[in-house]
């Protein structure tokens, strides 16, 4: 394996787009295979990439292509060879990969949790008759007009710093982020408070950082396998099986989460209308070896008790 190792003279070449959270995540896997091959910084190079989802800050995500607005360009410079491989927050990306790439390098997953972010309401039970909410999630927007239809919601586009400064405008008086970006980039002190999985459940994969790399790369394959975290890639498995069957994208408010318990994978799925109107959940339990079907299983559950148009994929 020694010479297969990325050195100063021929870095590694790890791709990611320029947000904060996302150079924590870049560094971090960096850090990750420094530790397991003990190589040094200059091994590796951080290459930043635009996207349009990053550029494009004043419009739904639903209206300017959903998920891949924050994969695409990063996809063509890994299938170009720019770069090597490219790190990702599993919660923005698509279930099904270009030809010719593939994730199977995840990191340990983070807290899964939401937070509530607020200036000056102190948890989201105290938000008061009317209050306005900003979040860019469909999920998170269908889940609070399900248990709150008395809010007004707002759309609240942007990274962590763009979305305080809208609140410190008096743009909304709360909003939500993930406890793992939070955590990751030493801002948990900006929550309010975690919002527990059973109050709002997470989105598919949130917490989770994976690494994709093309699938005919032996080498790079070798140097993933190494910081692959077990245990988050079974629960991943199950919950992007339940979200690929669901056919989801950042038009359909789905939300879900695995856990496991010794060798039994417990996952719980909650389908929404847009509008908040109406939820159905659904959970299933088996055996973590069989992630991937549970996943499917579920989601076929509720996709059967679900009426005919409640995506926004069928088309009436």
């Amino acid at each position: 394996m020694s010479e297969d190792l990325p050195h100063p003279a021929k870095p590694l070449k790890i791709g990611t787009r320029g947000s904060p959270l996302a150079l924590w995540q870049a560094h971090e896997v960096r850090r990750c295979l420094m530790q397991a091959f003990a190589l040094p910084e200059d091994a590796f190079e951080i290459c930043v990439i635009k996207v349009m989802g990053d550029q494009i800050l004043d419009k739904a995500l639903k209206d300017i292509g959903g998920k891949g607005l924050f994969t695409r360009e990063i996809e063509e410079a890994l299938l170009a060879s720019d770069i090597d491989i490219a790190v990702h927050s599993m919660k923005d990306m698509p279930t099904v990969q270009p030809d010719g790439l593939i994730i199977d390098c995840y990191l340990a997953r983070e807290d899964v949790r939401d937070a509530f972010v607020s200036p000056s309401v102190p948890s989201l039970a105290a938000l008061p008759q009317g209050a306005v909410v900003g979040s860019s999630s469909l999920r998170r927007r269908a889940q609070l007009a399900l248990r709150r239809p008395d809010l007004k919601l707002v759309e609240f586009r942007g990274n962590v710093q763009t979305r305080m400064k809208k609140l410190e405008d008096g743009v909304a008086v709360a909003t939500f982020l993930a406890m793992a970006g939070l955590n990751r980039l030493g801002l948990t002190h900006m929550a309010r408070g975690p919002v527990e999985v059973d109050e709002m459940l997470p989105a598919v994969a949130q917490g989770a950082i994976g690494v994709e790399r093309r699938l005919d790369d032996a080498r790079v394959a070798g140097l993933l396998a190494a910081i692959h975290d077990g245990p988050t890639g079974i629960r991943l498995a199950a919950e992007r099986g339940y979200l690929a069957t669901l056919d989801g994208s950042c038009e359909t408010p789905i939300a879900g989460l695995a856990v496991i318990e010794g060798e039994t994978l417990w996952l719980r799925g909650e389908i929404l209308r847009p509008d908040g109107s109406e939820a159905i959940q659904g959970e299933r339990r088996g055996l973590a070896a069989d992630a991937g079907n549970i996943g499917r299983a579920l989601a076929d559950d509720l996709l059967a008790r679900a009426p005919q148009r409640f995506f926004a994929w069928q088309k009436a």
